[in-house]
């Protein structure tokens, strides 16, 4: 596997350059290793189903989406072909206090020229990412797309949510071919009321590890003018995954809740599974850039291209014992703050300045 490997102090990544899709990522902390994101069990093998999409044979990490999920304007494999094809490595440099590697992809989207470029910064538990799309015409709609794992479940807290809806289409509707356990389409201002399939409610903040379910919602970010952020507590593993966000640049969080959901290959009813999708998009390329529901709600879900636009997130995790995800997750002049229900407080190091909230966007 052509990978592209880099670290600091305390941390390291690995990028697959077939897909652009992070194939290692590790984080050293209190004498541990942590590994806070998925990688698919069925990378490597030779007996997958024909015609998956090489972003799903290859299914690793996190990744950029462009556009998310179909691609019913410009013709791609489903999240594009940022998701799905190779990628050159543009640079490797150390920077002051860290090391910052550039890539690009070696097709264009929607003519444009599209880059990664990936920071790890000295002692801090966390990946900052950036992506820009340079020239083209047209809108695109895009996505990130980190995925963690929980052996045994956990809980999820987020910064302030507008609400949470599922779209018409059920996710999985044969059950002989999977399972769900939300209701399509519902919504909710309650994120631990949300309607169910059997017409009673269900928490979304809480991942069991008995329930079998293959799930999609999307949350709108409130307009609170902070940080957004998601936390996962993961019980097994003992730590907090955390995923932060602009939300003037990505509006919602779509969760992707691959619970043991799908019994047909390749996942032939694995569970554990959670994406965390921080973008700027309905579902689909031309839903995006027609009227929708979102936009509707006064929420963009598109990029305009022609000049430079960019986009940043932010992943990363810390120990954490006890399986309760932080009440609130501030930053701090060069740290991150995560404040629990019983007052206590941890903090790590951190750019505060990296996701540029409250100043202009599209640069």
């Amino acid at each position: 596997m052509n990978q592209h490997k880099f670290q600091a102090e305390g941390i390291s990544a690995a990028l697959d350059l077939a897909v652009g899709h992070l194939a290692e990522f590790a984080i050293e902390g209190d004498g541990r290793t942590l590994k806070p994101l998925h990688r698919a069990p069925w990378i490597s093998r030779d007996d997958l189903p024909e015609g998956l999409p090489q972003g799903v044979v290859r299914l690793s990490g996190d990744f950029l989406c462009a556009p998310f999920s179909r691609s019913d304007v410009e013709a791609a494999p489903l999240h594009g072909w940022s998701a799905n094809s190779e990628w050159q490595v543009v640079s490797d440099d150390a920077v002051a206090g860290g090391r910052r590697a550039s890539f690009r992809l070696e097709r264009q989207i929607m003519g444009a020229v599209v880059e990664k470029t990936l920071i790890l910064r000295d002692g801090h538990p966390f990946l900052y990412q950036e992506h820009s799309f340079t020239g083209g015409s047209g809108a695109i709609s895009v996505a990130h797309h980190p995925m963690t794992e929980m052996a045994e479940g956990g809980r999820l807290a987020f910064s302030p949510k507008r609400l949470a809806a599922t779209p018409p289409d059920v996710t999985e509707p044969d059950p002989a071919r999977g399972a769900h356990l939300l209701a399509y389409p519902a919504r909710s201002s309650d994120l631990t009321r949300f309607p169910a399939a059997d017409g009673g409610q269900t928490d979304l903040t809480d991942y069991s590890a008995v329930r079998r379910h293959e799930d999609f919602v999307t949350l709108v970010e409130a307009d609170h003018g902070g940080m957004g952020w998601t936390a996962v507590a993961r019980k097994a593993e003992a730590d907090v995954v955390l995923v932060l966000k602009n939300p003037a640049e990505l509006p919602v969080t779509m969760l992707w809740i691959s619970n043991g959901g799908r019994f047909y290959a390749p996942w032939n009813g694995r569970h554990g599974v959670l994406g965390i999708e921080d973008g700027r998009a309905a579902i689909g390329h031309a839903a995006s850039l027609d009227d929708n529901w979102l936009k509707q709600e006064g929420v963009e879900t598109a990029f305009a291209l022609g000049g430079r636009i960019a986009f940043r997130q932010v992943v990363g995790a810390m120990p954490l014992d006890g399986g309760d995800p932080p009440s609130q997750v501030e930053a701090l002049p060069g740290r991150l703050r995560l404040t629990f229900a019983d007052g206590s407080h941890r903090e790590v190091p951190f750019d505060e300045t990296f996701l540029r909230i409250g100043e202009p966007i599209l640069k």
